[in-house]
């Protein structure tokens, strides 16, 4: 991982922050460019391009390495669930207080600069800094301790008395219903954010909006002419452009409020692409001689593996479902009934590599699978990680985690409809209105850089210790 120290900087600029949770390059960049003049404005004045994110990809750890840039091995959580210690089903739940490294706004508050951060994943429970602030999509419901100060609650309620902080459910094939919530969602955001930015003194400025993720998910396959369950002219044909013109047309507004002092960086964790099918990693694992049970599952009869009578004193693997494979060895003096001595570890990881990397579709096609041992892509390793992270097909596959299954692939998602799954790279724009850089495109940029970025075009020093470099310095 990169360290790159850096002397203080000069500039004193503010920063306005929009990120896009799951928005996809390829789509702002090329499919829809024309249809969304903002976005490609800043583009086109500014730095664009992609925004490699975390290992894994997903919403939680990413956020937070791109704000603290640390790694997730040195934050020490890996996704939204971690496993807790290293008996076999004790998890917890990735919230803010699991986030013990700074992030922007904590070095901001020691420079004595004010943020206003709105919706960015793992702040809730909320904590002092200087400025305000209104906790993220895990916080439980408008009833508990969402602001910073508190008193700003009923502001927020006031604004937004509908204040949502997720849609209650986007796997669903209700989807009338769940576009519905989205916008409903969506709009109360842009409430509190128009009263925000226009309100409240700052100098960093950041909202994070998940409703793009929420409506990737949901709609995916009736605008992607590539999915297997695409049909021509349906009616929800457009809904994700429409949803992208809207975030557009209001990220316009925003920039209205901005004066020629203020960079602007809109950002997402990660991007998106249609989901295939599915791995049944426990499947494959238990067919395979790797996971065994007390009573093996039958064939037609899906069962969480949470309520499968695992044989520990037999078992050298398990698996966990998700948009990327989790898959924990059962290590002796480790696991409480470990069978893998630890002389054989790297000989085991290195067999279960080689075997699932050549697994083919179920025409027997190659699909390029990608696999990363933990202790080997961070910095430090802190907290439990899993030992193996699986990219089935690169991420156009996802990690099936139920049993019962006829062969290790299907069809079908068993946490409930989902057609897209999360791919590797994000976006980033970088305007700078006293340094523009007529829509040079930046290659090698990646989350970890957001944070130093953000430092640097505040004039606050960049600690050495972070992994990331500002993008100031990175571009050509």
């Amino acid at each position: 991982m990169r360290l790159f120290p850096f002397k203080r900087s000069r500039r004193k600029q503010k920063v306005f922050v929009i990120g896009l949770d799951c928005a996809d390059p390829e789509l702002v960049f090329n499919k829809w460019r024309d249809d969304l003049p903002n976005l490609n404005g800043l583009a086109a004045s500014g730095l664009y391009g992609n925004l490699q994110s975390t290992i894994p990809a997903i919403t939680v750890p990413a956020w937070s390495s791109m704000l603290s840039s640390k790694d997730p091995g040195t934050l020490g959580f890996y996704g939204f669930r971690n496993r807790a210690n290293y008996t076999y089903d004790k998890m917890t739940i990735a919230m803010g207080n699991a986030v013990r490294e700074k992030r922007v706004w904590n070095y901001l508050t020691d420079a004595g600069l004010t943020s206003v951060v709105i919706g960015v994943p793992q702040t809730y429970p909320v904590r002092p800094l200087k400025g305000h602030l209104i906790s993220g999509f895990l916080t439980p419901n408008t009833k508990s301790d969402f602001t910073y100060p508190h008193a700003f609650r009923n502001e927020v309620l006031s604004v937004a008395p509908e204040f949502d902080f997720d849609v209650k459910e986007f796997r669903t094939d209700d989807k009338d219903f769940l576009l519905e919530q989205i916008y409903r969602m969506t709009e109360s955001h842009f409430k509190v954010i128009d009263y925000a930015l226009t309100k409240k003194p700052w100098d960093f400025f950041m909202a994070m909006e998940i409703g793009v993720d929420r409506i990737h998910h949901g709609f995916w396959h009736f605008m992607d002419k590539e999915h297997f369950r695409y049909k021509p002219g349906n009616p929800y044909e457009n809904v994700i452009l429409d949803y992208y013109k809207t975030m557009d047309t209001k990220i316009g507004e925003w920039l209205s409020h901005l004066d020629e002092d203020t960079v602007v960086l809109i950002v997402s964790d990660h991007g998106a692409k249609r989901m295939e099918g599915g791995i049944c990693i426990n499947e494959w694992l238990w067919r395979n001689g790797y996971l065994r049970f007390m009573h093996d599952p039958k064939p037609g009869r899906i069962v969480k593996f949470e309520d499968m009578d695992v044989d520990w004193g037999r078992t050298k693997a398990w698996g966990s479902g998700g948009y990327y494979g989790r898959l924990c060895l059962n290590v002796k003096g480790r696991e409480p009934e470990g069978t893998v001595d630890p002389s054989e570890y790297e000989k085991l990881c290195d067999e279960i590599i080689e075997k699932l990397t050549a697994l083919p579709d179920p025409d027997g096609k190659p699909i390029p699978t990608r696999i990363f041992k933990s202790h080997e892509i961070y910095r430090s390793v802190n907290g439990i990680p899993p030992d193996l992270f699986v990219y089935f097909g690169d991420l156009y596959w996802r990690s099936v985690g139920t049993l019962g299954y006829e062969s290790w692939h299907t069809f079908e998602n068993d946490t409930g409809p989902d057609s897209c799954n999360h791919a590797e790279y994000g976006m980033f724009i970088f305007y700078d209105p006293k340094n523009k850089r007529n829509g040079q495109t930046v290659d090698g940029a990646q989350l970890m850089d957001i944070a130093p970025t953000i430092l640097d075009c505040m004039g606050v020093r960049i600690p050495d210790d972070l992994q990331g470099r500002s993008l100031n310095r990175l571009a050509p």
